[in-house]
């Protein structure tokens, strides 16, 4: 399997050298109008096959290597789950969006940046599928693959492409390859015993994405599934509690290595104030939960550390607490992080301007005012989207993303009522 991921490393990186990707969105634009024009890119989507001058490029044979061994590790991580049907969708996740854009913009003249844009993100996918192969011939190799694809993320965001940047690193990809429901809870337990034999830059990327993303997750469940039921959510959601201790611990343990190192530790502080608003204090509080008792030690160990820094991490968490005139991501709650993403890439497709944000940037409050202006706009846009399909929760429609600063300032004063009990 190791060969199928080098393979399909080595295939992916013929499309992103130089003006290969121009070429391919050229000749789709030049079958016709838009709605031939996404057809056809969405056709090329299928086959998994690219026609690059009188060269062919073909993924197929890679791509269904890679989605064989990610299932038979419990995971589709270029498919969505399809809820009201209970079943996996038969297309990809950017098929789906082709279609929803033919749909959407299927006529008129044929919209070269939508196009490249739609490439993209279907680059992306074949990227997230590859950083669950990366632990594929237990050869140790797996840090030096998050690397390649470190590379090969900063390729596709590059100059040669749509100009809309989706992730940071291959932590995020990671992310993005199991942000959807699976039947399986088992998968997501035995992905974070490998994310545990990881060395420490990449194992602490893993915390940091997961940390503020299983925030925005919980805090969606809190507010909309759970009706502020947190002994259903945490009954409910095991897996995803084991995965925001494993977070939380890696990055207090880095804040508390960094401190000693005169080291900056405003993201470390942001990741966890944004991961503690889940439900602090099922991590804080004298009681583990059952569902956490594979990691007692660890929960206990992030207790203490939290507990003897107190009024440090009181003073530096007060720094994130939501406000209404600044970008909070504290008040952003969604019900998968792959939505997000997915609503910012459809929109910037829709209007034809790419967002200048990552699903990273989207899930921090740090950087200048513009950006923190940007990131208000994308969120509440996002919202608005969601607003108009919502989905129905507890017999009440509820959008699947939310940006409320009141409810962002709610889940941050629990948190740090349970910091103060301490």
């Amino acid at each position: 399997m190791s060969s199928a991921f080098d393979d399909a490393c080595a295939l992916v990186e013929r499309v992103l050298q130089g003006d290969a990707r121009r070429q391919i969105v050229a000749d789709a634009a030049s079958s016709g109008d838009a709605g031939r024009a996404i057809a056809q890119l969405r056709e090329w989507m299928r086959a998994d096959a690219w026609i690059l001058g009188s060269a062919r490029v073909d993924l197929a044979g890679a791509v269904a290597a890679l989605d064989r061994h990610a299932r038979a590790d419990g995971f589709h991580a270029i498919h969505d789950w399809d809820g009201k049907a209970e079943r996996v969708n038969q297309d990809t996740i950017a098929i789906e969006v082709a279609s929803y854009i033919l749909g959407e913009r299927g006529t008129g003249p044929a919209d070269p940046l939508g196009l490249a844009i739609l490439l993209d993100y279907y680059i992306l996918y074949v990227l997230a599928l590859l950083s669950l192969n990366v632990w594929a011939g237990d050869d140790g190799a797996a840090d030096a693959r998050l690397d390649r694809l470190d590379h090969l993320l900063g390729d596709l965001q590059g100059p040669d492409g749509s100009g809309q940047p989706f992730a940071a690193d291959a932590a995020t990809l990671m992310l993005l390859g199991t942000s959807h429901y699976e039947s399986d809870d088992g998968a997501y337990d035995r992905m974070l015993a490998r994310a545990r034999t990881l060395g420490p830059r990449q194992r602490l990327r893993l915390a940091h994405i997961h940390a503020v993303c299983l925030g925005g997750h919980l805090r969606f469940g809190i507010e909309a599934t759970y009706g502020q039921d947190y002994g259903l959510m945490r009954d409910d959601n095991g897996v995803d509690y084991r995965w925001l201790g494993f977070a939380l611990s890696t990055l207090m343990g880095e804040y508390v290595a960094a401190g000693s190192a005169g080291t900056d530790r405003e993201p470390l502080v942001e990741a966890l104030i944004g991961g503690l608003t889940a439900d602090a204090a099922a991590f804080l509080g004298s009681r583990p939960l059952p569902s956490l008792a594979t990691m007692s030690s660890e929960v206990a160990e992030f207790r203490d550390r939290v507990r003897d820094r107190r009024d440090e991490v009181v003073e530096a968490f007060e720094r994130h607490r939501p406000r209404d005139d600044i970008y909070s991501p504290i008040a952003l709650f969604f019900n998968f992080s792959q939505n997000v993403l997915k609503g910012e890439v459809v929109d910037a497709i829709l209007w034809g301007e790419p967002w200048p944000l990552t699903l990273n940037d989207l899930l921090s409050g740090l950087d200048s005012p513009a950006r923190s202006s940007a990131r208000v706009k994308l969120a509440t846009t996002l919202m608005d989207y969601a607003r108009r399909s919502p989905d129905r929760i507890r017999g009440r429609p509820m959008p699947a993303i939310v940006y409320d600063f009141r409810a962002g300032r709610r889940a941050f004063s629990a948190a740090m009522r349970a910091v103060r009990d301490l």
